[in-house]
C-alpha cells in the first residue's frame, strides 16, 4: 500500500506543473547565441517560472559590487538565478510542497543535478517563505523518488510509458527517466535535507516519508556491499556507447566484499569499470552521519541512527585500507576506483562528487595530505582526463570524450583552492570559455570554446553562482573584479 501512495503522491504533485511555462529548442538556441553586449540573457520576467525578490535582491547587490568587471556581473546576473528561472516546477496541489527540477535540456529530474541546483538558494530560505516552499518541495519530491525506486538516478514528472529509456534491460517504470544506479543519488538528498534543517530549523520534513526514505537508502547500500550475492540490481542497455551500459550481464565488473559500497554509475551516468567510486564512497559516509545526526535529534530513532553510524564506520575504515595508491610522483594519492581485489583505477571525472571536488563536499579535510597529493595529480596530465589547450584546460570524463574540459572541474578547483593565483586563473578560464553567450556549458573544447556541449546545463550555472557568493564572502571582491587584468 506504500508504494501505491507514493505514486499516487508523485501523480497528483505533477498535475500542476503541466500547466507552467515549458522551454524547449527555440529557448536553447536563444540562449546558445552569441552576444556582443552585456544585455541581460534571463528569461522576461512573465515567462518565469519563479521569482524570488531576494533573489533578485542579491543579483543587483552583486552586480553593482562587481561594476569594475562587466562580464562578470553579467554572467552572475545570468547564471545564477537559472534554475529557479527556468527549471523549478512547484506545485502544491497535494497539499504539501513539491518541487520538480528539470537538469535544463533534459525535462527530467536527476537527484544529483536537483540537489545541487537548489542548493545556493537554501542559504536565501530564511528571507523569503515562497523560496523556502521550493527548496522544501525538492527534498520532499527527492524522498518520494527513492521511496519509488532508490536505484534510479532520473525521474519523470508525469509516468512516461513510452519514455525513451523504457526499453532498457532492467526494471523500468513510467515514472523513471532512467535507471542507472549511482552511489551520490541517495547522498544528494541527505546533503541538500540535512543543511536546510541546519539552515532553517524546519523539521517538518523529517516524517514517515524521510524514515521510509532512509531505510530504502539502507537497504541499497547495503545489498551493494555485495557480501550476500550481487544483489537485486542489473542494468543493460542497447547501445553503440560502451560506458551506457554494464558488463557481465548488468551486474557490473566483480568486485570482492570488503566493506565499500558498489556503484555502478559514475556521476557522469558512465558506468565504473572497478564499482567501488571512491568519491561517492567518501561522500556515502558523510551523508549517512548527516542521517545520523537527524534521526538521533529529529526522529529520536537511535537504531536507524546506529545502523547509519555502523555502515559509515565500516565504509571510511575500508577506505583507510583500499583507497590509497603510492604514486611514484605524487606521493599517496586517493585512487578513483579500486575493486577489493587491488586493482586500482587512476583519474578523476568532472562530475561531482569527484576526487577534486571532495574538499568542496567536505568528505575529506581540505588540508587532508593526501587529498592535496590527489588534487595535483588530477589537475595534470598524468590524470587521463585532464586536457589543456589554447582556450583552457581542466578536467572533463568519458561522457562526452577527449579533448573536452568541463567548467564543473574548474569551478571545484577554484572552491578547493587556496591561493590567490590559483582562484584568479580559474575565473579567467570561466569568463573567457562560455562562447560569448553568458552561460556555463556542460564541456568546451580546449582548443577552441566556441565548441561546447549543452547551451542549457542548470547546475552549472547555479554552480556559478555560488563560487562567486562564495568567493566575496571570502573577502575575495577584489580579485574577482580585477580577475582579467
Amino acid at each position: 500500500m506504500k508504494k501505491i501512495a507514493i505514486v499516487c503522491c508523485l501523480a497528483m504533485f505533477s498535475l500542476c506543473a503541466m500547466a507552467q511555462v515549458e522551454y524547449g529548442k527555440d529557448y536553447i538556441e536563444k540562449i546558445g547565441q552569441k552576444s556582443s553586449t552585456f544585455v541581460s540573457r534571463r528569461p522576461p520576467e512573465k515567462e518565469r517560472l519563479f521569482r524570488s525578490d531576494v533573489i533578485d535582491k542579491k543579483i543587483k547587490e552583486v552586480q553593482k559590487l562587481l561594476k569594475e568587471n562587466e562580464k562578470l556581473a553579467w554572467m552572475f546576473g545570468n547564471c545564477f538565478p537559472n534554475t529557479l528561472e527556468t527549471t523549478v516546477h512547484y506545485s502544491n496541489a497535494s497539499g504539501d510542497d513539491d518541487t520538480f527540477v528539470y537538469t535544463g535540456d533534459i525535462a527530467a529530474m536527476w537527484l544529483r543535478d536537483s540537489g545541487a541546483q537548489v542548493w545556493p538558494y537554501v542559504q536565501f530560505a530564511n528571507q523569503d517563505p515562497k523560496l523556502k516552499k521550493v527548496v522544501r518541495g525538492t527534498i520532499l519530491r527527492q524522498f518520494n523518488c527513492i521511496c519509488l525506486d532508490p536505484y534510479a538516478n532520473a525521474f519523470n514528472q508525469v509516468p512516461n510509458p513510452n519514455g525513451y529509456w523504457m526499453s532498457d534491460l532492467t526494471d523500468m517504470k513510467p515514472f523513471l527517466h532512467e535507471r542507472k544506479y549511482e552511489i551520490d543519488s541517495l547522498c544528494y538528498p541527505l546533503r541538500l535535507a540535512y543543511q536546510y534543517w541546519l539552515t532553517t530549523g524546519d523539521a517538518s520534513i523529517f516524517g514517515d516519508l524521510w524514515i521510509e526514505t532512509i531505510k530504502n537508502v539502507l537497504k541499497t547500500f547495503h545489498e551493494q556491499q555485495r557480501k550476500d550475492g550481487l544483489g537485486p540490481y542489473r542494468f543493460m542497455r542497447r547501445t553503440e556507447r560502451a560506458t551506457d551500459t554494464a558488463t557481465n550481464l548488468g551486474w557490473g565488473n566483480p568486485v570482492k566484499p570488503v566493506g565499500l559500497i558498489a556503484s555502478v554509475f559514475r556521476p557522469s551516468d558512465d558506468a565504473t569499470t572497478f564499482l567501488f567510486l571512491i568519491p561517492s564512497n567518501f561522500m556515502a559516509v558523510t551523508s549517512l552521519r548527516k542521517a545520523a545526526e537527524i534521526l538521533t535529534k529529529v526522529n529520536q530513532r537511535q537504531d536507524l541512527a546506529d545502523e547509519c553510524t555502523a555502515l559509515a564506520d565500516e565504509v571510511e575504515t575500508a577506505l583507510r585500507q583500499y583507497a590509497v595508491y603510492m604514486h611514484p610522483k605524487y606521493g599517496p594519492i586517493y585512487a578513483f576506483e579500486v575493486d577489493g581485489f587491488g586493482n586500482q583505477l587512476l583519474m578523476d571525472d568532472a562530475n561531482v562528487p569527484s576526487l577534486l571536488a571532495m574538499g568542496y563536499l567536505g568528505d575529506v579535510p581540505m588540508n587532508d595530505p593526501i587529498y592535496q597529493n590527489t588534487r595535483r595529480f588530477v589537475w595534470s596530465e598524468d590524470n587521463p582526463y585532464f586536457f589543456r589547450g589554447p582556450a583552457g584546460e581542466g578536467i572533463g570524463g568519458p561522457h562526452v570524450g577527449n579533448g573536452y574540459a568541463w567548467p564543473m572541474s574548474i569551478m571545484m578547483k577554484a572552491f578547493t583552492a587556496q591561493n590567490d593565483n590559483e582562484i584568479r586563473a580559474c575565473m579567467r578560464q570561466l569568463l573567457t570559455t562560455d562562447a560569448q553567450t553568458g552561460f556555463i556549458h556542460e564541456s568546451f573544447n580546449v582548443q577552441d570554446a566556441d565548441k561546447y556541449t549543452r547551451s542549457w546545463f542548470a547546475w552549472q550555472n547555479t554552480l556559478f553562482g555560488e563560487l562567486v557568493l562564495k568567493l566575496i564572502a571570502d573577502g575575495k571582491t577584489d580579485l574577482l573584479i580585477h580577475c582579467m587584468d
